[in-house]
């Protein structure tokens, strides 16, 4: 029973963290033992209030003096603390040290997946850090998706679970889950949706900004703070998901529903390219009409195109949209996930 070390730093938003305790508890409920290291526990007083078996979540500046794993998971490049990376190098049985990269469909993703990079200097002297690229393809490692999450998406009754918390559409509505960064085009939005719309907000700006846009037709309630399991179901439920970052970008593909992501806004313009790489991808064996408006109102929605009559009619397409959907879903689901491929990569880095 392997131990895992998994460190994340949360930046500006809490999608680092809800990657890492996915990751950490995967393992934990895999039969393996992780220790997931941060520098803001705070969040998994609603990300995760129970505890799981196998799993420990400790502060950052505890792993300074504590004996490293057998496996180490440098998320995102946060850099490990020096104490710990001179005592993995001491270690007799020296770890395997993974760092864990951001997800992208571009092409440097399978190119770069897998490579090696010796520590010549510094207090890792004489390890090598292995780079590790989750990815839509079977060249990469695949995405985060838990044993028999499939089925459990299957088997959820979406409207009864909406009607035991009070968020149950009226007849003839559909649901909308919105989870979006501030800069969001929600004006825009709610005009190409039009009316019929229930729109469920989860916690952030726009929980204030958005109401008082709203159409005749159309209605928004403020979530609260949810766990990571219940904001699953959320998506599992709705009728359109839009999205943000990564972690719930992936857990939207999972649900096998319509989505939409806003992507992390760079400086540089690199979020364009990202996006494109995954419209290019995700919407390659769609119907061509479907491919062509989806496209537009993704690059609508993350301010990288106008809102077209394309983009609009997107959102009158929600059928063949949530066909598409579940063959994608099917598609990646044949892959192996990212939790096994990190077990079986860490035995061949590690010799076994």
């Amino acid at each position: 029973m392997p131990t895992w070390d998994i460190f994340c730093r949360v930046i500006d938003n809490y999608g680092d963290l809800g990657v890492c305790l996915r990751l950490a508890r995967d393992l934990a409920q895999r039969g393996d033992r992780a220790r997931l290291w941060c520098d803001d526990l705070s969040p998994l007083a609603w990300m995760q209030p129970a505890p799981v078996e196998r799993l420990s979540c400790r502060p950052w500046h505890d792993s300074e003096s504590a004996a490293p794993g057998d496996v180490v998971i440098e998320t995102f490049g946060c850099e490990l603390p020096a104490p710990f990376v001179a005592a993995m190098a001491a270690r007799p049985a020296r770890p395997v040290w993974i760092n864990l990269e951001y997800l992208s469909a571009e092409g440097y993703v399978e190119r770069s997946h897998g490579l090696k990079s010796p520590q010549f200097s510094g207090p890792g002297a004489g390890l090598d850090k292995w780079f590790f690229y989750p990815g839509f393809t079977e060249r990469t490692g695949g995405l985060l998706r838990e044993r028999g999450l499939i089925d459990s998406v299957e088997a959820h009754d979406g409207a009864a679970w909406l009607g035991a918390r009070g968020w149950a559409p009226e007849p003839g509505e559909r649901v909308l889950s919105l989870f979006a960064y501030p800069h969001a085009p929600l004006d825009e939005l709610v005009q190409a949706l039009g009316p019929g719309w229930r729109l469920l907000l989860c916690p952030g700006a726009p929980q204030t900004a958005l109401p008082p846009l709203l159409r005749a037709g159309q209605r928004a309630t403020a979530l609260p703070a949810l766990t990571q399991a219940d904001y699953d179901r959320l998506l599992w439920s709705c009728d359109l998901n839009l999205v943000r970052g990564e972690d719930s970008f992936v857990r939207a593909q999972w649900a096998g529903r319509p989505m939409l992501w806003q992507i992390y806004f760079q400086d540089d313009g690199a979020h364009g390219s990202k996006l494109e790489a995954f419209l290019d991808q995700s919407l390659a064996d769609a119907p061509t009409s479907l491919r062509s408006n989806w496209a537009a109102l993704s690059r609508a929605w993350n301010r990288l195109g106008p809102w077209t009559a394309e983009a609009a009619q997107a959102l009158r397409e929600l059928p063949a949209a949530a066909s598409h959907a579940a063959a994608w879903r099917a598609k990646l689901s044949g892959q192996l996930d990212l939790t096994a491929a990190l077990q079986a990569f860490a035995r061949r880095a590690g010799g076994a």
